[in-house]
């Protein structure tokens, strides 16, 4: 009997010793394969944006998120909605920083920066400046350049009269909210050429309302558009989107007006360059937007590190033509 309790016991010891060892191997394992997660973070910032992710705003978050690796920083996304509140409670969260792309009420827009600024917050913003006695840093495009750069390629192109309408959309708020100073550039660049005012449409996030909107306008002048001598009361139309551009090409394909009416469009999607190939589009905008994103994060880093950065950030544009693609 004393032998099977001594045998029950070493038996026991080795079962326990054992689960010890296999526990301590799965336990180096474990250490080893697990990743070095490196130094901590430095600055976590936030970033402030419209709801509407296009092309182009992806661009911006893929530029942070690039910058932000490099730098060894984090960037988090959020709304600029104000329904949903975030902007108004930014100034709480204890962020290192915040990129803001301001496309609602200048007044609304300036109270969040200067609640940011009396809390000592860091702010750079994107894409739309804002007024101010102590302006804040600005990364982004010369809208009025844009304009003038649109102009100067229409006026390169034809010494025709050019009666002009510009499409703004609420999916590209950051041009329509500065739409005076791109009209103001293409103005001063086409100077007695451009016959009468510049006429501002808008359209909604809806991807297709450029293809209605266009409908509209050239369906009511259809007896114009049938008219080989009459002139349409529009023959240029200045997109400041891609899906309107896309949309426009496909509604000009559809009422056979293709050479009748010449497009400016926006972006570099490959749908856009393919109808710049075939002549369906004149020209298209481009502008750098991971760049945006990319600089902004820098410029925090700069505000953290050493209180200074530039005041201001021209990214440029580049346009697409027939003959440089």
């Amino acid at each position: 009997m004393k032998h099977l309790l001594r045998l029950g016991l070493a038996l026991s010891g080795l079962f326990a010793l054992t689960a010890f060892l296999f526990s301590m191997v799965k336990a180096r394992q474990i250490y080893v394969l697990t990743p070095d997660p490196g130094p901590p973070l430095v600055y976590h910032f936030s970033m402030y944006l419209p709801d509407n992710r296009n092309t182009f705003f992806e661009g911006i978050i893929q530029g942070a998120e690039r910058a932000a690796k490099e730098l060894n920083s984090a960037v988090s996304i959020h709304s600029i909605d104000p329904v949903k509140n975030e902007l108004e409670t930014a100034a709480f969260t204890g962020v290192d920083g915040v990129i803001v792309c301001p496309y609602l009420d200048d007044a609304l827009a300036r109270r969040q920066m200067e609640k940011f600024r009396d809390y000592q917050i860091p702010v750079v913003l994107i894409n739309h400046n804002l007024p101010g006695d102590q302006p804040w840093p600005f990364i982004g495009t010369n809208n009025f350049e844009m304009g003038r750069r649109i102009g100067f390629i229409l006026q390169d192109h034809s010494s025709d009269p050019v009666r002009l309408a510009v499409v703004y959309s609420d999916k590209a708020p950051g041009i329509y909210a500065e739409r005076e100073l791109v009209e103001m550039g293409i103005s001063a660049a086409l100077e007695g050429q451009l016959s009468g005012s510049v006429m501002r449409f808008k359209t909604n996030l809806n991807p297709l309302d450029a293809e209605t909107l266009l409908v509209k306008l050239f369906r009511e002048n259809e007896g114009a558009a049938e008219d080989t001598e009459g002139p349409f009361p529009i023959n240029t139309i200045v997109f400041t989107d891609s899906a309107d551009t896309i949309a426009a090409a496909q509604a000009l394909v559809d009422m056979n007006l293709v050479g009748r009416i010449q497009i400016i469009g926006f972006g570099s999607d490959p749908e856009i360059v393919e109808n710049i190939r075939k002549g369906i589009i004149f020209c298209s905008v481009t502008i750098n937007s991971e760049r945006i994103g990319y600089e902004a994060i820098r410029s925090l880093t700069a505000l953290r590190t050493t209180g200074y950065t530039s005041t201001s950030i021209d990214t440029g544009i580049d346009i697409i033509t027939g003959n440089n693609l």
